[in-house]
């Protein structure tokens, strides 16, 4: 069974360029390991919340978007192989792709799909 992992950053707005082109590579380098698609998402209507919500999920500033990925794997084996792969290769490594984002107040987790219609 297919597995994903999902991902929510708060990025400088004027960053969007910079986040795109982190992304592009990042992208990459997940797909020679195995995923078989990656989705970037910029905030287009990310509402406040009061209790609950992305913004507050990554403590978004005034100045950030909120941006949503996911990576789409074949399995949760392909996955759990692929992303020690991806955390040791060196494109990842900050001073070769550096993240234009607070790399602190990122949120990611591991998802079974349950429901594909």
């Amino acid at each position: 069974m297919s597995y994903i992992d999902a991902f929510a950053v708060a990025v400088p707005t004027e960053n969007k360029a910079l986040y795109i082109e982190h992304a592009k590579l990042a992208g990459d380098i997940f797909k020679e390991y195995g995923a078989t698609k990656i989705l970037e998402a910029w905030g287009d209507d990310v509402p406040d919340g009061e209790v609950t919500s992305f913004p507050l999920a990554v403590k978004a500033k005034e100045n950030e978007t909120v941006v949503f990925s996911i990576a789409f794997w074949p399995s949760k084996e392909v996955r759990d192989t692929a992303w020690q792969k991806v955390m040791e290769d060196p494109r990842m490594n900050n001073s070769e792709n550096p993240m234009p984002f607070d790399g602190k107040r990122l949120i990611y987790g591991g998802f079974a799909p349950i429901l594909e219609l």
